[in-house]
This record gives C-alpha cells, structure tokens and sequence, in this order.
C-alpha cells in the first residue's frame, strides 16, 4: 500500500503545480499598456444573448460596468462589440439596448455587430476607433476574459487598458471558478504556442 500513497500523493502534487502554473501563465500577464485613466472610448465585450433578445447576465454585468464607467467620466463613448456568433441575435445591438435603457444617449454608444470572437471584437472595434481618429480604449469584460483579451489587444495599435465588470450576483463559487479555469487554460496555451494565424490578428 505505501506505493498506492505515493502514488496518490505524486499525483496531488502533480496537479497542484499544473493549476498553479496554468493560472501563474495567465495571472502574470499585464492588464494595461498605459498608466493613462481617461481614454477615447470604451469597448465592451460581447457575451451571447439569450436566443429572445434578453441579456445574459455576463452581458449585462459588461454593460452596467461599462455605464459606470461612462458616467465616471473615463471615456465619452461606447463601442459595443459582437456580432450573432451564437445564435441570431446580435450581441451588440442588444448591449446597446441595456446601456440606452440606463440613460445613456444613443450618440455616446456605436454597434459593431460583425466580430464573432474575442480577435474579431478588438479587430473591428480598432477599425472604428481609427476611422474617427480615437487612439486609446478601456476594454471591459468579465473577470476571467481580461488576460486573454489583453494578449489580443497587444496586437493593435492603440492604448488599452482592461477593466473588470463585476461577476453576475446569481453565480455562485463553482460557475465562477469554472470560468476563471476555462479561461486560464486558454490563456495559457496561447502564451506558449501564440495565435493560430487569422488575417483579423494585426502585428503592432
């Protein structure tokens, strides 16, 4: 039996180290490239919508962030990013309408409603900041997103920084640290393979 409990013991330590250093790849990863606290615009993030029309709660914690932010007076806009990547309602157009129905006026929010991804979302939204001149952004999504979404925006050729929107109330510790490990097994095969090659990913 003393080769089982070194067995089951190896195999602890085994995955303790794994976890630690899949969340070590992703934590260490920087979450702005400006010391700056005003900025062009804000960019939120898609997450699927309901198939009805009606936010998620992810989506919706994005975006009341996002209106927080607005009100504190870190940008003078919002690009609401995500296209019908999950089903055929448009992220964007219903993030929108959450931000609106906050008091936010409809010149202040512009719809980007083609990306399907996280690189489709930066890409896109970098395109309208540089058709209006804009040069920097506050990028704000789900906690979990930032370190994944800051190794895409490190591509562009703009200044970013990420923010956290708080997490949906109704999730509890499980759904929360079932998305933070999702995210951070992503993250980290990124950082040490890099991107799959796609013409939306820009070299800076």
């Amino acid at each position: 039996m003393i080769w089982l409990r070194r067995l089951v013991i190896f195999s602890l330590v085994a995955v303790v180290l794994y976890v630690g250093v899949v969340f070590f790849i992703d934590r260490s990863l920087p979450l702005s490239d400006t010391d700056a606290t005003h900025f062009d615009t804000l960019i939120v993030l898609g997450y699927p919508a309901y198939p009805d029309g009606t936010p998620r709660p992810e989506m919706r914690e994005r975006v009341l962030e996002s209106v927080r932010e607005y009100r504190a007076g870190v940008a003078p806009r919002i690009i609401m990013t995500g296209g019908a990547a999950h089903n055929r309602t448009i992220e964007a157009h219903v993030m929108a309408g959450v931000a609106e129905a906050q008091g936010v006026p409809s010149s202040a929010v512009i719809e980007e409603g083609q990306a399907h991804d996280t690189i489709q979302n930066a890409y896109y939204s970098v395109k309208i900041m540089q058709a209006h001149g804009w040069h920097s952004a506050e990028v704000v999504s789900s906690p979990s997103h930032l370190p994944r979404a800051s190794l895409i925006f490190a591509h562009f050729p703009i200044t970013w920084r990420m923010h956290a929107a708080p997490w949906p109330p109704e999730y509890g510790f499980f759904h929360r640290a079932r998305n933070e490990w999702y995210e951070a097994i992503d993250t980290a095969r990124i950082r040490i393979t890099s991107f799959p090659e796609s013409r939306f990913l820009s070299a800076r």
